[in-house]
């Protein structure tokens, strides 16, 4: 007997699945922080149970065609070590939803908290936004957040993949954004000539060397290009604020998100005026810097 002729609750998949989890040494990061709440969301997402509603259904027997969705889906989880949002083709940031499979990174941004909040109150008046890019792109996500957040505005989400502008371009459409939002495929800042932003938010590739190399095996399903970023992480940041200047309006603002590098961009660029924001979820994980910082500084 197997755990389909064992199980037959709600309640006895849970336990399987989290003492399943911890055994494999799953690493979580995409979406949940332990073994119990990534279970309680793919057999949640698996039976098509409201994802915030548990507790109702815990002692709910299952049907023998459920309980082999559920045990296919955490199988997947265990023996691929497939990130969850990639099982289930779905991440949240807040309350948006949005659709994500293997050719863009699983969202996770500091920027969402602080779009939530208009970027208050580094940005002293928000509705002055009328144009903004969102760079490195991936799944759009943080365009479309932008584009709630800026009602006034057009959005540039910009991306160097293809594969990533297409799932981008999905859940523009998702959110019927289409007249707003743009994708653009370019390399960086390469073909965006002539185009002014009054904000500027890049989540870009910062992870090192040293740490790719260290990467877990769910992070290995994620597009290499979304994350490598050289030897000391800051590859892309520097061709960024090489060429930032020439792409903001004159009171325009760049935001960089560079998660545990903050002491390395102080290194990199000691003359540069950075000012370090905190988020809900992180404190120096994202900085700013203006455009007139960055044309004093190229003097």
């Amino acid at each position: 007997m197997g755990p389909i002729d064992e199980l037959e609750t709600l309640r006895d998949w849970l336990r399987w699945a989290v003492s399943r989890f911890r055994d494999a040494g799953l690493f979580f990061g995409h979406g949940t922080e332990n073994a119990y709440d990534e279970a309680v969301w793919l057999i949640l997402h698996t039976l098509h149970l409201p994802l915030d509603r548990l507790e109702p259904f815990l002692d709910a027997r299952l049907t023998r065609t459920e309980r082999q969705a559920v045990l296919n889906i955490l199988e997947q989880r265990i023996v691929r070590r497939l990130p969850a949002a990639y099982l289930t083709n779905e991440a949240w940031l807040g309350n948006f939803r949005f659709y994500v499979d293997e050719r863009v990174i699983v969202p996770r941004s500091y920027f969402a908290e602080l779009l939530a909040d208009r970027m208050a109150p580094w940005l002293t008046d928000p509705d002055s936004v009328e144009s903004a890019l969102d760079l490195c792109t991936g799944s759009g996500c943080l365009a479309i957040l932008m584009a709630h957040a800026f009602p006034d505005a057009t959005i540039d989400a910009v991306d160097l993949s293809a594969d990533a502008l297409a799932v981008a371009r999905r859940n523009i459409d998702a959110y019927h954004l289409q007249d707003r939002v743009h994708s653009i495929q370019s390399d960086l800042l390469d073909a965006l000539a002539g185009r002014r932003y009054d904000l500027i938010v890049c989540n870009p590739p910062y992870v090192t060397a040293e740490s790719m190399r260290a990467l877990p095996p769910e992070y290995r399903h994620e597009p290499a290009l979304a994350l490598a970023a050289g030897e000391d992480g800051l590859d892309i940041v520097r061709r960024l604020l090489s060429g930032a200047t020439d792409h903001l309006t004159d009171n325009g603002s760049l935001f960089v998100e560079v998660g545990h590098n903050a002491d390395i961009v102080d290194a990199a660029f000691p003359d540069l005026p950075l000012t370090w924001i905190d988020a809900p979820s992180g404190e120096g994980k994202v900085f700013l810097v203006t455009r007139t910082d960055l044309a004093l500084s190229a003097r």
